[in-house]
């Protein structure tokens, strides 16, 4: 059975470690020392990296751990600025590590660059190593990428299997359920979901993973087709918008304004 594990860095990041019995991989690790920490705890063969995008918090502690564990194999998207890794891949491709195969899905808007995982291990819920593309209640910031870009990606990400765990890259989830609360002041699912995530941040707990169950019901990005919604970008605006990608493009900036 592969076990998923957040390990927290910086402020607000998670850094996963994926396991399978003592084999491992981390995903995104912009700190080597919490994860060499964690290795040792549990006593784990370290055996590759997957990274999402080139942001310093998601890739900075790859060299460190490629001197303490000079064998890893360092799987990210197609960009040159990423000079650590050993395998680049596109949309389509498939990876296999740990005994489950995951397909890659590009998703630019936060950054050009970016990529998330998604397997359907044998027998159990299926993941998503979403990165900054879609959080907990939200969705990255588009330093990049354009709002139609964003909401296609997001778009891809929607289509998965209701069930599917989300794996993103911060803990962000009462700020962003804040924000939604704010679009969506009548969504009853909305507001339950914030109180089990307040109690979980009181007990130290992480909201994650999120589902995408969750999020469908819950989040104003992967909403843009709900009256509701429509008519909070609208009023935000002060003008009626005619398509998906326009109303994404409202709700998105109120909530840089937020």
């Amino acid at each position: 059975m592969l076990d998923f594990t957040p390990i927290p860095a910086f402020n607000d990041n998670y850094i996963w470690m994926l396991c399978n019995g003592q084999h491992s991989w981390v995903v995104d690790p912009g700190d080597a020392a919490p994860v060499i920490r964690h290795i040792k705890k549990h006593n784990l063969k370290l055996e590759g990296i997957l990274v999402t995008h080139h942001h310093p918090d998601h890739i900075g502690g790859i060299p460190r751990l490629l001197a303490d564990y000079p064998d890893l194999e360092v799987i990210g998207p197609e960009n040159p600025r990423i000079e650590t890794l050993t395998r680049r891949v596109t949309e389509g491709d498939q990876i296999h590590l740990l005994g489950i195969d995951l397909d890659i899905i590009e998703t630019p808007g936060h950054t050009l660059d970016h990529i998330c995982y998604f397997a359907t291990p044998p027998g159990e819920k299926p993941f998503l190593l979403s990165g900054d593309t879609l959080f907990a209640g939200g969705c990255g910031r588009l330093f990049e990428g354009t709002p139609d870009q964003m909401h296609r990606s997001l778009q891809k990400l929607a289509a998965l299997p209701a069930n599917t765990q989300v794996c993103c890259a911060h803990e962000y989830t009462l700020a962003n359920l804040a924000f939604a609360a704010a679009v969506e002041p009548a969504n009853k699912k909305l507001s339950d979901r914030t109180e089990r995530c307040k109690q979980l941040r009181a007990d130290h707990q992480p909201t994650l993973p999120s589902s995408l169950e969750d999020e469908l019901a819950c989040n104003p990005f992967l909403r843009v087709h709900v009256p509701a919604v429509i008519d909070a970008a609208q009023q935000q605006q002060g003008q009626e918008l005619n398509d998906e990608a326009a109303i994404f493009a409202a709700i998105r900036n109120w909530k840089d304004r937020f």
